[in-house]
């Protein structure tokens, strides 16, 4: 669904994204992870057609994105910018009816109608979006990338600064979407979050660090620690360079006459992964 190889791009001179290669593909959601001023944004804004990068080729389900194509891919892209963007004195639904006007959506009104059910935002069609929660108007942002029906959704930190119960509510609503079969990317900071949505994790700084499921990043770093619970109650933890290594472990504390109840390898958590990967503090 969404192909991007080799993707570079500058602006007066700095270099923002360097020769990023990734996919998404239909019924899948790829986490988008790396600090502030990694490229995150500007690799959103490129899949999604708004800009073209200097080097490197983007293909949004099947049409190669460039000068001629731009509009054309747009249209199978739905959009979710880090700040809502709406018209603040404007109703919901009219919000989202210029909105699909502009994108000249066939039949807007019914198209409105059904966004509004899909994000559950019905019964506040007629509400002025200002007066809206930070919540609610992400809800309706979700609802206004959903009116042309794309097969592609890109998401800029869908639940930034939302409160628990809401960011749950717009996890929930992205699970949804992916059992739809669509193409979903997550830009996010919240690693706790990419690991309960994500199928795939890809880690940004400028460049393409990582790209791969969250068990098979965290088994890929080595370093961790290794649980050993003996009889009696007594309790070990070891810390290990690898897995390979608990074989000996066990060996050797069995010669000792250890009486081992249970062995359990702790792996390291995906924030460990992330920290490393980046480079925590540089």
């Amino acid at each position: 669904m969404v192909i991007a190889e080799h993707l570079t791009r500058t602006f007066d001179g700095r270099v923002a994204v360097r020769d990023v290669s990734l996919s998404v593909h239909a019924g899948e959601i790829v986490a988008l992870l790396g600090p502030n001023g990694a490229g995150k944004t500007t690799t959103m804004r490129m899949l999604a057609g708004l800009i073209l990068p200097d080097a490197g080729r983007v293909s949004i389900d099947g049409v190669e994105v460039n000068e001629a194509t731009a509009a054309r891919a747009r249209g199978s892209v739905g959009l979710l910018t880090e700040a809502p963007g709406l018209w603040e004195r404007l109703p919901v639904h009219l919000n989202l009816l210029t909105y699909a006007r502009l994108q000249g959506v066939a039949d807007p009104v019914a198209s409105v109608d059904e966004a509004l059910s899909h994000v559950e935002l019905s019964d506040r069609a007629t509400e002025i979006a200002g007066k809206l929660s930070k919540g609610l108007k992400q809800r309706v942002a979700i609802a206004r990338a959903l009116i042309h029906k794309p097969r592609v959704l890109l998401l800029d930190e869908p639940t930034s600064g939302l409160d628990p119960a809401t960011a749950r509510h717009i996890r929930d609503l992205i699970l949804g979407l992916r059992s739809e079969g669509r193409a979903i990317l997550v830009s996010t900071h919240n690693l706790g979050e990419a690991e309960e949505l994500a199928d795939r994790v890809a880690v940004l700084k400028t460049e393409l660090l990582a790209l791969d499921t969250p068990a098979a990043l965290r088994q890929s770093r080595s370093g961790g620690r290794v649980v050993i619970e003996l009889a009696g109650g007594e309790r070990r933890e070891l810390e290990i360079a690898n897995t390979g290594e608990i074989p000996a472990i066990v060996a050797r504390l069995v010669g000792e006459g250890a009486r081992i109840v249970r062995v359990t390898p702790d792996q390291r958590s995906l924030e460990d992964v992330y920290l490393d990967l980046v480079g925590a503090g540089r």
